[in-house]
This record gives C-alpha cells, structure tokens and sequence, in this order.
C-alpha cells in the first residue's frame, strides 16, 4: 500500500543560494533560488541563461521540466558540518 503522505524535497538549504538548473532539451540556467513547492516547481532571481549568458529576471520553472541541480555555494547544512565549532543550524 503506497504512503497517503508523501514528501516534497527538501531545498531549505538552498534558500538564497546561487543555484545552476540543467532543464529538459539541453537548457541551462543559474540564479538565486527564492522558492520552491511540493512538486519542485522553483522560482529563481537574477537567472542568466547559460549558454547565451542572457539576463531573464526572476523565473518560475515547472518541477517536470527540472533535470538536476547544481549548488554554485555551499549549503549552510554542509558547511557546519565540516567546520569545527560552527553553530548548528537554527532552522
């Protein structure tokens, strides 16, 4: 029997942070991740096309269009984890 509940992704992590998406038909884009939902719909700001390096603003991309991922800095949780003395995650 399958779950009643099912988990959406977890990208809390990501939040604010410079992200590149590899898209469906050999598409690129890199921008700042402001939001994202169960169905890993996202919104991007500052997205640049990376194959043009064309300027489009802030993006909504349908989660079903989304090939992978790519974190351009390093995530908070990563980052506490390998410093010594860093202060856990407040989130």
């Amino acid at each position: 029997m399958a779950p009643k509940f099912q988990k959406g992704p977890d990208l809390k992590r990501f939040m604010d942070k410079r992200m590149k998406v590899s898209l469906n038909a050999n598409r690129t884009i890199t921008g700042t991740l402001r939001g994202y939902d169960a169905f890993l719909n996202i919104v991007l700001e500052d997205v640049e096309t990376s194959e043009t390096g064309q300027y489009l603003g802030q993006v909504v991309v349908r989660g079903n269009s989304i090939v992978q991922f790519e974190g351009l800095e390093r995530a908070a949780a990563a980052v506490a984890a390998t410093t010594p003395g860093a202060p856990a995650d407040a989130s």
